[in-house]
Parts: C-alpha cells; structure tokens; sequence
C-alpha cells in the first residue's frame, strides 16, 4: 500500500499526532467504551497507538507493512503487541477483543472486497457485544492530492452500515463530521 513522500512524512509527523491526540480520537471514539482488550488494525506510523496505549490496558495493532511494524515494535513493543499481518486475515483467535478500531487507513486498502475483508475479520475477532469503531476521510481536492500515486480507495459513508450489516454486524452508526472532511462509525458484534 504505497505511500508518497509527502503523505508519508504528514504521517509520520508530530503535527499529524498531535491532530490525532486532540482532534481525531476524541471524536471518532466519542461515546465509545473500548474496555480492557482492544484491537487496532492499521496504525501506520502509530499516531493513534500513541494515544490508545495510554487509555486502554492492553493494546494489540495489526500492521501490514513489514518495515513498519518492525519500527511500531521497536517503539511500543514493550507497550502493546505488534502484529506484521493483512488486516484481512488476521493470525488472531476468534471472539478475542473487545473493541476492535481503525483510523484513516480504509482508503489505503485497494479493492472495496479488501476493505470487506477487514470488516468480516473485525467480526470475527470481536467478543459478543464487542464495538468495532473507527473513522476515515472522505474524498476533497487536497486529499486527492496528498494521495497523488498512493493507494486511495475511498469508502463512501452512506454505503458503510450496509456493507457492515453484511459482515454481521448490528446496531451500525454513521456520521459524518460537521466541516465534512471524514466520517465516524461504529458498529456492534451481537
């Protein structure tokens, strides 16, 4: 899942975990008891690990990139497991964590069945009565051109709760932020 220069160095910054602590967490988890054993599929450069590893008691993140979560374990390892796998299929117990979270990364997942996969495997490692939550962006001239010869599949939120119902999941929200830019939902394991 490439990434450009210039999208990978926002990424990675102080600035984009910053926004993430104070801005993008809050809101996107507002409402949302994660309890003790949470899963987070990919975190990237880990701006959002960050922030999670200092509110839950045990924190396990599911990284695709090789080199990444390599440099994910070098950094939280001795705080949260580190997993190099596809989110899609994930080397992880079934009925195991009770919440499950993903941040902007949906769009870097190339085919709208990948992203599915995703949904199903949240499903499927999330306890009964588990919350999968998250958020992602939606679609802008800026954000095509910070993914300029990135992977951007974006997911358009008011296709969301049926492709969540589909993977087995109940009692789905969507919203989209006020200024328009990103999306929250979450969605429960019956």
């Amino acid at each position: 899942m490439p990434m450009n220069l210039m999208h990978r160095k926002l990424c990675s910054s102080e600035k984009w975990a910053l926004k993430t602590k104070e801005q993008l967490l809050p809101w996107a988890l507002d409402g949302v008891e994660l309890g003790a054993d949470v899963l987070e599929i990919g975190p990237g450069y880990g701006a959002n690990l960050r922030v999670l590893v200092e509110q839950v008691p045990k924190l396990t993140a599911v990284e695709v990139d090789a080199d990444t979560a390599r440099l994910l374990d070098v950094a939280w390892g001795a705080r949260a497991r580190i997993v190099h796998a596809d989110g899609a299929a994930m080397p992880l117990p079934d009925s195991s964590y009770d919440s499950v979270v993903c941040f902007t990364m949906l769009h870097h997942v190339p085919t709208a069945a990948q992203q599915d996969g995703i949904f199903a495997e949240a499903f499927r490692v999330l306890r009964p009565g588990g919350v999968f939550a998250g958020s992602d962006s939606r679609a802008g001239v800026r954000f095509r051109i910070l993914h300029f010869r990135d992977t951007m599949n974006v997911v358009a939120p008011e296709t969301l709760p049926a492709r969540l119902t589909a993977a087995g999941f109940t009692d789905v929200s969507v919203d989209v932020h006020e200024l328009g830019g990103s999306f929250r939902f979450r969605a429960r394991r019956p």
